[in-house]
């Protein structure tokens, strides 16, 4: 076996006229729409919480204080409450800004595999508190949410991402 530059410049994920050659192509993309999805949704839902006055205060109707105090006696784990109750302002702009993120992290497909554990550890969070009580389960969206994350995590980006077109510079630098 030799070592040195490839000959071979072929790609077969974008031959697109053989069979095998969309199925690679389908796989090869298939976490994109994911990625779409979770990253322009963290995105929304962190700018909805910043430009929400009413959300990033400590009491009052709509305010992340009272969402808090409202599913204490309710969470699988109220020490997590107790310690978002200790700052809600505080905590409101952590999760805002970590939202922001991690949907700006998996757009650009930049540390891909760690927004996506941010993601899914805000969503563990989120349904371990806020929406642990959801009668039936299905109800509460964080589960799926932290589903969803799941396999960006094991796969991160592998295209159309910054992670990529890094990982495809150092393989030209080295050679390979």
């Amino acid at each position: 076996m030799t070592h040195g530059m490839r000959t071979d410049t072929r790609d077969p994920r974008l031959d697109g006229g053989s069979r095998r050659g969309r199925r690679d192509t389908a796989s090869h993309y298939a976490l994109l729409p994911l990625r779409v999805f979770l990253g322009v949704t963290f995105v929304y839902a962190g700018l909805d919480k910043l430009t929400d006055s009413a959300f990033m205060q400590a009491s009052g109707a709509g305010s992340v204080g009272d969402l808090m105090r409202s599913v204490r006696d309710s969470s699988a784990v109220p020490a997590l409450v107790d310690l978002a109750l200790e700052n809600p302002p505080g905590f409101g702009y952590a999760i805002a800004f970590g939202e922001l993120a991690v949907g700006i992290g998996i757009l650009l497909g930049l540390l891909a595999r760690l927004a996506a554990l941010g993601g899914a550890l805000i969503s563990l969070s989120l349904w371990l508190t806020v929406s642990w009580a959801s009668d039936p389960y299905y109800y509460g969206n964080d589960l799926a949410y932290l589903m969803a994350w799941i396999p960006l995590v094991l796969a991160g980006a592998p295209c159309l991402s910054i992670d990529a077109a890094l990982r495809a510079r150092r393989r030209r630098r080295s050679g390979r």
